[in-house]
């Protein structure tokens, strides 16, 4: 009697009933399954045209960080609307763009689609474990959030000081660093929207998305650094 009622209390902690979380689960897919269109033609043009070639150093970094951090504030103000999902998708398009650099030096290399597969399949399997996580793990998770802050941050400050250093150790290091941090986040953020923590499908759509992008991002790195094969 008691584990059933500790697990009625885990799932109505924020309030909120399973047929509403179910709904905000049920949308987060549809629209991260949809995100990944714009994702995809953002990168396909720039690796066509080549117009993010010259973003590289300081540039591409203030490029990437007003961009990113601007669409990021324009769906937070708006995902409470249909204009929410729009300003999504063109975060998402933004996103493809900024990959297609990344994209396109790994196409250099002789092997670089079969890369590009495998950190695409490889990505797509962590968000499978940590989605079948998510929906057996009946401990909170809530307290991970602070501590995958703080990782996130050092992630980020090492990144950033890393473009101005150009330190091929450092990369691989720190695209390690990434892949453990964001792949707990997805668990975090799912853990979030299962127990009903998050009740708005947009916001989780965007954790989620940030998440996955920075999986593949670090996971293509560490192949194309490890396993690119020059002609």
């Amino acid at each position: 009697m008691n584990e059933r009622l500790q697990t009625l209390d885990a799932h109505t902690a924020y309030g909120v009933g399973a047929q509403e979380r179910n709904r905000v689960l049920r949308n987060t897919y549809w629209l991260l399954a949809l995100s990944l269109v714009p994702t995809v033609a953002g990168a396909w043009l720039g690796v066509a045209t080549g117009i993010t070639q010259s973003l590289s150093g300081g540039l591409g970094l203030i490029l990437f960080l007003a961009g990113a951090f601007g669409f990021i504030y324009a769906i937070e103000k708006t995902k409470n609307s249909s204009a929410g999902v729009a300003v999504l998708l063109g975060f998402t398009f933004f996103m493809g763009l900024m990959l297609s650099r990344m994209i396109a030096m790994v196409l250099g290399f002789k092997n670089g689609p079969e890369l590009i597969m495998t950190a695409f399949g490889g990505t797509a399997g962590v968000f499978f474990v940590m989605a079948s996580l998510s929906s057996v793990i009946k401990r909170d998770l809530s307290g991970m959030g602070k501590w995958l802050f703080i990782g996130a941050m050092v992630v980020i400050v090492g990144g950033i000081i890393n473009v101005f250093v150009g330190s091929s150790a450092g990369m691989m290091a720190i695209s390690m660093m990434a892949i453990g941090i964001f792949s707990a986040f997805m668990l975090y953020d799912l853990k979030r929207i299962v127990d009903g923590g998050e009740t708005n499908y947009i916001s989780a759509t965007l954790a989620l998305y940030l998440d996955i992008v920075n999986v593949f991002q670090s996971l293509l790195a560490l192949l194309g650094m490890m396993g690119g094969e020059r002609d």
